[in-house]
This record gives structure tokens, C-alpha cells and sequence, in this order.
């Protein structure tokens, strides 16, 4: 198992996971490979080591499965006694990526 950063986010994965991670942009396309260096904490069963804040000489390797848009989130904006009311729609972009290794 290990805690990766990516897009200001931290996730635990473990090899063979499949994960939606912030959208990569142009550097991925699908079926590409992927690597995340930003390890934070890294456990094998018998050892776990803790960076501070990263482990230097890990990585965790995966590929891109595709991408895609999240659920629509609806944004109220509301002003009582002044008929205000703005909604606003968003759906944020994901990358999905399947971890195949942690080195």
C-alpha cells in the first residue's frame, strides 16, 4: 500500500486499484503509462516508511483507462429579502488510472 499526492490531493492505493484522480490534461492519453512520484508514505506488511513530506526513490506506476466528467454539482448563490438567487451547474473533470506497480 501507499499514499500518493497528485492534483493537490492524496489517495491510498494498492496494486490493481483503479482510481479517479484530478484530470492529468494532454500528458495522458488512454492505455498510457503513468507515474507518481509524489509518494508520501509507502507499506509493504512487515515495513512502512513515512517521507517528510516524500520518499525519495519511489514511485507508483499505472495506466490511464480514460477520462471522463463527475456528476453535475448544482451551486446556489442566495440572498434573502432581495430576490436574489443565481444556480450555476459544474462537473468536474477526472482522469481514470488503474495503479499496476509501487516501486
Amino acid at each position: 500500500m501507499a499514499i500518493i499526492e497528485t492534483g493537490g490531493k492524496q489517495y491510498a492505493v494498492k496494486k490493481g486499484d483503479i482510481i479517479k484522480v484530478e484530470k492529468l490534461g494532454g500528458k495522458a492519453a488512454s492505455g498510457e503509462a503513468v507515474v507518481f512520484d509524489k509518494v508520501l508514505l509507502s507499506d509493504d506488511g512487515a515495513k512502512t516508511e513515512i517521507g517528510s513530506p516524500y520518499l525519495s526513490g519511489r514511485s507508483v506506476e499505472g495506466v490511464v483507462k480514460g477520462e471522463g466528467r463527475a456528476k453535475k454539482i448544482s451551486v446556489l448563490k442566495y440572498k434573502a429579502k432581495s430576490r436574489y438567487r443565481k444556480v450555476r451547474g459544474h462537473r468536474q473533470p477526472f482522469t481514470e488510472v488503474e495503479i499496476t506497480a509501487i516501486k
